[in-house]
């Protein structure tokens, strides 16, 4: 099994602070992980959950509300209303939640949207489609503004990340046909 493209950051043991070895656990498994030689204890590192929505307004959802970034990474950019999910929320829950902190936009959730793999940093980005259901933002600490765009007017050079290149890429053809569908795919 050839090295995962990151190093581990884990350098102690969760459960007893000892230090870890980087190697192929002796429990059948099949990948170099963070082991403790000290209590056992097996380190697994997984992908991390961004979970957004592509907010619309109109009747025919012909608007998309942006975020410029009031953080790094890629301050200033544009970008939909998203972030890490938290524990104990499920993924419609953290969409909700971060559309709310990062817009100050109340939306209704219309189905799930995008799931993009961004395997070289271990993400998963999901995003789903949502209605907003007025035209009043409040954007928070993260974000310096929000506001409705439409497709012509889009800052596609300007644009934080490839995950919301695509996800809005694909939100306009599907418009434009008529039919949403779910999307998938692997951003390089």
């Amino acid at each position: 099994m050839p090295a995962p493209p990151w190093r581990s950051a884990i350098r102690f043991c969760r459960a007893c602070a000892s230090p870890v070895e980087h190697r192929v656990p002796d429990d059948g498994d099949t990948r170099v992980r963070a082991v403790c030689p000290s209590c056992g204890t097996i380190h697994y590192e997984n992908p991390l959950n961004v979970v957004g929505t592509v907010p619309t307004w109109g009747p025919d959802g012909a608007q998309v509300l942006l975020c410029r970034r009031a953080i790094e990474p890629r301050w200033g950019k544009w970008t939909l209303p998203a972030g890490f999910m938290e524990l104990g929320e499920t993924t419609a829950q953290g969409a909700l939640r971060e559309t709310q902190e990062e817009a100050g936009a109340e939306v209704a959730l219309e189905g799930l949207f995008t799931l993009l793999n961004v395997a070289r940093v271990g993400q998963v980005h999901i995003y789903y489609r949502a209605r907003l259901l007025h035209d009043r933002f409040a954007p928070g600490h993260e974000t310096l503004e929000a506001r409705l765009f439409h497709e012509h007017e889009i800052p596609w050079d300007e644009l934080a990340f490839r995950t919301v290149q695509e996800t809005l890429r694909h939100y306009f053809a599907d418009r434009r046909r008529g039919r949403f569908e779910v999307h998938t795919g692997d951003i390089a």
